[in-house]
């Protein structure tokens, strides 16, 4: 088994522009599992099914013609949805929210699970996402659950979304937030919580490079790299 690194933790914590990060210093491989959950919702929307239709969502969720393509030096992954580049489209807060709801489902959870867990390759993958330690990669040797008060997960999301172009209002993107992470922590399939053996970080006083510096340490210790 290759070696595994899981960040987990609510949205706005940082786990997505981290995982990238680390992916990209260590030479691995990167799951963005939101991002899976996020093309499900939108696919669902574009072929209009229904958001409590759970068969039809797991027929989607295992049918998924999706791509991730590298991006240029310094750019994002690409991410493609039936031939079309949707990297935008499904980080919207709309699209985020249509896919809580899509992750509660337990048929559509199994299918993507497999999926997941494929992306186990050597030398190694960094996963991203709210189940990685506690479900998808229970066996992995360094969990990292990040954290950090809504207050700033809503600042950041605020300044994502602008310097993107999108019109976002703090008390809106707060509000977005403080729901979904209900939705989330309290859904009866794989809720969002740490795993037992997680290092807990709160992220809400930490620049970008001392939560990188922080998790490669712990990997170095862990002798994963």
């Amino acid at each position: 088994m290759a070696s595994v690194i899981t960040l987990d933790g609510p949205g706005g914590a940082g786990k997505g522009t981290i995982s990238q990060i680390i992916a990209a210093t260590l030479g691995w491989h990167l799951l963005d599992s939101g991002a899976l959950y996020r093309l499900t919702a939108l696919a669902a929307e574009r072929h209009q099914v229904a958001f409590d239709d759970e068969a039809e969502l797991a027929n989607i969720a295992r049918q998924l013609d999706v791509a991730f393509l590298p991006g240029a030096e310094n750019e994002p992954v690409r991410v493609m949805l039936e031939g079309e580049e949707v990297s935008q489209a499904i980080r919207t807060e709309a699209c985020g929210n249509n896919a809580s709801k899509v992750a509660a489902l337990t048929a559509v959870r199994d299918a993507l699970l497999q999926r997941q867990r494929d992306f186990n390759q050597a030398p190694g993958v960094v996963a991203d996402g709210r189940d990685m330690g506690t479900v998808v990669f229970t066996d992995a040797p360094l969990k990292i659950y990040l954290t950090a008060s809504a207050e700033e997960r809503a600042t950041r999301r605020v300044k994502q979304l602008q310097a993107a172009g999108i019109d976002a209002k703090f008390q809106a993107i707060l509000s977005e937030i403080q729901s979904r992470d209900g939705r989330d922590m309290n859904r009866a399939v794989a809720p969002l919580k740490p795993a037992d053996d997680a290092i807990m970080l709160d992220t809400t006083e930490m620049t970008i490079p001392e939560v990188v510096t922080y998790i490669l340490d712990q990997a170095k210790a862990k002798a994963l790299v």
